[in-house]
């Protein structure tokens, strides 16, 4: 097993992250930092650590950092770590059981849990609530794999290449398209990592938009393929947010309409607004219906200039390491 975190200017988390993998129960034959061209203390603390330190010069981008940990890692079941993540201590432990037990299951990847790891207010609150309540909803067989805390089998990138070094938002779905056709995904409960989110309404707002840009062609892309992808937002929740939307400049002559679809938009989150109740209490449910009305906007808008955009697919080996530059 060797572990893979990208990092960059993380001095604020990583010795968190380190922390947590080296007290995972299951040992861990390695562990690699790909530095991806910090200005912070990033370097200074992974040196304090018993692992091996890649750096880049300049930034590349994380699809590049976790490339690079492909070709240095020599354990056959590579587990990618986000450098702003601390994983529980059975994890890894859990990755490799489920691995184990199905030889046609090539990724595992796990869920967030409801606590950050800094708390830093409200709208990280907002963030992991959220992150934790739908990864929990789809834990089992899945289509998409998210690679902040996965394991995958090394063999799945000889066959793949490695990450589009393209990208540098949503490098999961397109790797995800590649990878669902041949391998089976899991997504399990077993595998949890408290995440330090993003705290700032401006920047979550900019990260849903950018991410939404490559929705509706991962979306034309599986129903070619006959899959379904995993999803943070039900179509239920994104259309009432739509229409709610769409009905704001006719409240003037039909104040209700708003109103209405705002309670249908509600409906659509039921799930979810009761989890958070029960996690936060309900007097912090307004604020949460906020932003989460919020990150639908970002996601229509991203998601309808991602449509406006070439359907042209990106394709295996296409801007990425080919199977045998992975592996050196």
């Amino acid at each position: 097993m060797s572990v893979v975190i990208p990092a960059h200017n993380s001095a604020r988390t990583l010795a968190a992250c380190l922390d947590s993998v080296y007290a995972q129960t299951c040992p861990i034959h390695e562990v690699i930092v790909v530095d991806d061209g910090s200005t912070d203390a990033t370097a200074r603390i992974a040196r304090g650590y018993p692992c091996t330190l890649i750096r880049h010069e300049p930034n590349r981008g994380v699809s590049a950092a976790r490339n690079a940990g492909i070709a240095a890692a020599t354990g056959d079941i590579l587990f990618f770590l986000d450098s702003d993540e601390a994983l529980t201590p059975d994890s890894v432990a859990g990755a490799l059981e489920i691995l184990d037990a199905d030889p046609e299951c090539g990724c595992v990847h796990g869920v967030i849990a409801p606590e950050p790891l800094f708390d830093d207010g409200p709208v990280e609150h907002y963030k992991v609530l959220h992150a934790h309540w739908w990864r929990l909803r789809g834990v089992g067989e899945v289509e998409t794999a998210f690679f902040a805390q996965a394991a995958v089998r090394r063999e799945v990138f000889e066959q793949l290449g490695g990450f589009d070094e393209r990208l540098r938002d949503s490098e999961d779905l397109e790797f995800s398209d590649r990878l669902a056709p041949h391998r089976k995904i899991v997504l399990t409960d077993r595998i949890v990592a408290r995440h330090d989110e993003e705290d700032r309404l401006g920047a979550l707002l900019g990260e849903t938009f950018r991410r939404a840009l490559l929705l509706v062609p991962a979306l034309r892309s599986a129903r070619r393929g006959g899959r379904r992808n995993l999803t943070a937002n039900s179509p239920a929740s994104v259309a009432s947010a739509a229409a709610l939307y769409t009905s704001l400049p006719f409240a003037v002559w039909l104040p209700v309409l708003p109103v209405a679809l705002l309670l249908v938009f509600c409906a659509a989150n039921s799930g979810l607004l009761r989890f958070v109740a029960r996690q936060r209490g309900a007097r912090f449910l307004p604020f949460f219906v906020g932003v989460h009305l919020a990150t639908h906007a970002a996601l229509l808008c991203g998601a309808a200039l991602g449509a406006l955009r070439p359907r042209g697919r990106t394709r295996a080996g296409h801007g990425t390491p080919a199977p045998t530059e992975a592996k050196r």
